[in-house]
């Protein structure tokens, strides 16, 4: 008998990948069999990073991740509605981290709203762990633009290539 493969999608911009995102991404590892790191090209927003290089950055740091046994991670883009992306690659699962209080009424609002979209496409919340709430890409990059200490969001890696392009 075939078992059903159960295949999630993690999206998000990703400039630049933290450690809030690996996170997210080794425990939404445990969830689902693939789970596909959808990195969106978003024209809305002004990436530090080029959409090849946060594919790149996402890649080397996944080399060092310890991952569920068996479990397959892809990093893809798109530059579609994450819907139908994710029916594209036969996903059944969104998963969203969840940080402070303030990330639910977006996150809720978007899941619902995908939910409209996609009736048979789940949205799962993973709650950020406690030494990861406080991590956004955003601040992320402005520390390192005033020239902070970034080292205990990023990775060794990151951080080097945030400051070559800050």
């Amino acid at each position: 008998m075939t078992r059903l493969l159960h295949i999630g999608v993690y999206p998000g911009t990703f400039d630049p990948i933290t450690l809030g995102h690996l996170d997210i991404i080794q425990r939404a590892t445990r969830l689902v069999d693939r789970l596909i790191i959808a990195v969106a090209t978003n024209t809305e927003k002004t990436p530090l990073f080029s959409l090849n290089e946060r594919i790149h950055l996402i890649k080397h740091e996944l080399k060092s991740l310890p991952l569920s046994k068996g479990s397959e991670v892809l990093v893809k883009s798109f530059d579609t509605l994450l819907v139908n992306f994710a029916k594209k690659e036969g996903a059944q699962v969104l998963i969203r981290g969840l940080r402070p209080v303030s990330d639910f009424e977006y996150e809720f609002q978007m899941a619902g709203t995908n939910r409209t979209l996609s009736p048979e496409l789940e949205t799962v919340f993973l709650v950020a762990s406690e030494k990861c709430q406080l991590i956004a890409s955003h601040l992320v990059k402005e520390i390192a633009r005033l020239k902070g200490d970034i080292t205990p969001f990023v990775s060794k890696h990151v951080a080097e290539k945030l400051k070559e392009c800050v």
